[in-house]
C-alpha cells in the first residue's frame, strides 16, 4: 500500500498539528484526566482516516479490451437509460457508482481510448448518493472516443464533504485502461455513460472496485 500525492501535503499538515497539540499537552497539563486521554486517541483515530482516506492498496488489475472496469471502489447506485447533453449527445445508459469516506477514492480510467473532452463545472455539494447530485453538484467531465468509434463519458461529481475534483485528463491524449484518471477528495460519485448496446454486468447494490470489477462489455 501507498499514499496518493494528492494526499501527502493534508497528512503532514494534520499530523503537524496533532504533534503540537500534544506537545502543548505534555508540557501544560499536570493531571491528565479521562477527558485527556480520549480527547488524545480521537485525535490519533482522526489522523488515521485521513491516512486511510488517501491509501492505494496494491492490485493486480483486470485488463481487457473487451470490457470497462470499474473506475472507482464503491456501491453501484444507479442503472437507468438518460440523455447525455453534452459530449454524447444521444441516448445511453447511466450507470453510477458512490464512494463512501472508507472507499479508495483514486479513479482510473474503464478502457482505453481517446480523450476528446474535458469540463469542468462548478455546482453545489449535496450527498453524492442523491441522484440529482449528478446534474447539481460541482462536476468535471470526460469524454473517450474508443478504438471501435464508440464514445463513453465518465463523470466525476463532488459530495457534500469533498471539496475538490483532481482529474488529469487532457483533450487530445491517448490513455490506457486502469491508467489514473484524478481523484475526489473527501466523499463522491462517479457517473458512467455508456452505448446502449453495451451489456451491464453489474447489478444495483453491487460493491466493485477500481481497475478490477467489469462493469460493461464492449461491443
Amino acid at each position: 500500500m501507498r499514499i496518493h500525492r494528492e494526499g501527502k501535503k493534508i497528512i503532514l499538515l494534520t499530523l503537524g498539528i496533532s504533534a503540537l497539540i500534544y506537545l502543548a499537552m505534555l508540557f501544560t497539563v499536570h493531571h491528565w484526566t479521562f477527558f485527556h486521554h480520549f480527547f488524545i486517541t480521537a485525535m490519533l483515530v482522526f489522523d488515521l482516516a485521513i491516512i486511510a482516506f488517501f491509501r492505494i492498496p496494491r492490485r493486480i488489475f483486470t485488463e481487457s479490451e473487451n470490457e470497462l472496469i470499474s473506475p472507482a471502489d464503491g456501491t453501484i447506485v444507479t442503472i437507468e437509460q438518460v440523455y447525455e447533453k453534452n459530449y454524447i449527445k444521444d441516448d445511453c445508459m447511466q450507470v453510477s457508482i458512490f464512494m463512501s469516506g472508507t472507499d479508495v477514492h483514486v479513479n482510473r480510467y474503464p478502457c482505453s481510448g481517446l480523450v476528446e473532452y474535458v469540463k469542468y463545472r462548478r455546482g453545489n455539494y449535496f450527498v453524492a448518493s442523491y441522484p440529482k447530485s449528478s446534474d447539481l453538484n460541482e462536476r468535471t467531465e470526460v469524454g473517450m472516443l474508443l478504438d471501435n468509434g464508440k464514445k463513453i463519458m465518465i463523470r466525476q461529481v463532488a459530495g457534500v464533504m469533498a471539496r475538490r475534483i483532481v482529474c488529469y485528463s487532457k483533450e487530445g491524449e491517448h490513455v490506457k485502461q486502469n491508467q489514473e484518471m484524478g481523484f475526489i477528495k473527501f466523499g463522491s460519485r462517479i457517473d458512467l455513460f455508456l452505448p446502449l448496446d453495451f451489456p451491464i454486468s453489474v447489478g444495483l447494490q453491487d460493491k466493485v472496485k477500481n481497475g478490477i470489477s467489469p462493469i460493461a462489455e464492449i461491443v
